[in-house]
């Protein structure tokens, strides 16, 4: 029998397009090799991950695959005055994305939401999040079974990331995670407000690093790093803005772990006073180049499902690829990627 090969997963957020990582988790949890012993997550990725240990602990494997379905589900019955889910029903995925991206409903709503503040509602104002955050089993989220959670926030007044531990996750952690500011108002979490945690940590890596955690990090990457083309038109240079936001985190992140891995490398730290990271990443770039901002907003089902399998493909082709990498070695390039 093969050995199992412990890891931890780095979760990115990136709105609906998150039911691509709801693929890869489903498929890695049909792997009894793998075993998953942290996350950390933000945004969608925050959502994926809590969904993922609840089940873990009410059901093992099968209890987390079913608690993702149900998330999923849930996100996909959310209805939004800016994009109504069946005008998305059998459309190819790149058509969908351009007819909403060039929507009039949809330009109305990017409008508004760029001149008008999420506070502009009042008594009115409500997150569309809200009722799926609260059904979440947070005694379960919160447990010190399962994979070890890590959520994060970014600090309204200072700008500094916020992680939350499991023990602290709530409704209102989740929904910090994933609070975009043009749209939702800020959350107070004791005394503080926070916004979406992409703006700091996409996701955060560093938790990961705690003694007794492997030293494989898995990133379940969903927001492209590299375009061929220069966007001309306006919503394609919003998109890019959108996607070089919520990348900055995670490659600055990368570039301090490969500068540790050439010190060590070079003989310039003692092994034992740093910790060697060994870093992959599951991604469909092309996939999630023929999609937008526009299509994060809107939790078309029809998306859903599509993203969802192309996930389960993705992580199928990492095992069969990468298995025997898991323990021993990177498979990306860190001093390529940033030479």
């Amino acid at each position: 029998m093969a050995k199992v090969k412990r890891i931890n997963l780095g979760l990115q957020g990136g709105g609906a397009h998150g039911a691509y990582t709801w693929g890869v988790l489903d498929r890695l949890l049909e792997d009894e090799r793998i075993e998953i012993a942290a996350m950390s997550g933000t945004s969608a990725g925050a959502m994926n991950g809590a969904a993922l240990k609840a089940g873990w602990v009410e059901n093992g494997r099968e209890g987390a695959r079913a608690r993702l379905a149900w998330l999923w589900e849930r996100m996909g019955a959310v209805e939004d005055m800016r994009w109504p889910a069946w005008m998305g029903a059998g459309l190819p995925t790149s058509g969908l994305n351009r007819t909403m991206a060039l929507s009039v409903p949809f330009a109305m709503a990017d409008s508004v939401s760029r001149s008008v503040s999420p506070y502009f509602y009042g008594p009115f104002y409500r997150n569309p999040l809200r009722p799926i955050a609260e059904a979440f089993e947070f005694d379960k989220v919160c447990a010190p079974e399962g994979p070890a959670l890590f959520v994060c926030a970014t600090n309204v007044r200072s700008g500094k990331i916020r992680v939350f531990p499991e023990a602290e996750v709530s409704t209102d952690v989740l929904l910090a995670s994933a609070c975009l500011p043009t749209m939702f108002q800020a959350v107070e979490i004791g005394g503080e407000h926070y916004w979406d945690g992409g703006y700091t940590g996409n996701p955060a890596i560093f938790p990961l690093f705690r003694e007794g955690l492997p030293q494989d990090v898995v990133v379940i990457n969903i927001n492209p790093l590299e375009r061929s083309e220069v966007p001309r038109a306006a919503h394609d240079i919003q998109n890019r803005i959108n996607e070089i936001s919520f990348n900055s985190s995670l490659l600055r992140e990368l570039r301090a772990i490969s500068f540790v891995q050439r010190l060590l490398d070079e003989g310039a730290l003692s092994s034992g006073t740093m910790k060697r990271v060994l870093v992959h990443m599951i991604a469909d770039d092309g996939l999630m180049r023929d999609l937008s901002v526009a299509t994060k907003m809107v939790p078309v089902p029809e998306l859903l499902w599509k993203l969802r399998d192309a996930g389960r493909v993705a992580a199928d082709a990492f095992l069969a690829a990468h298995f025997d990498d898991l323990n021993e070695r990177s498979t990306i390039d860190l001093a390529e990627m940033f030479s």
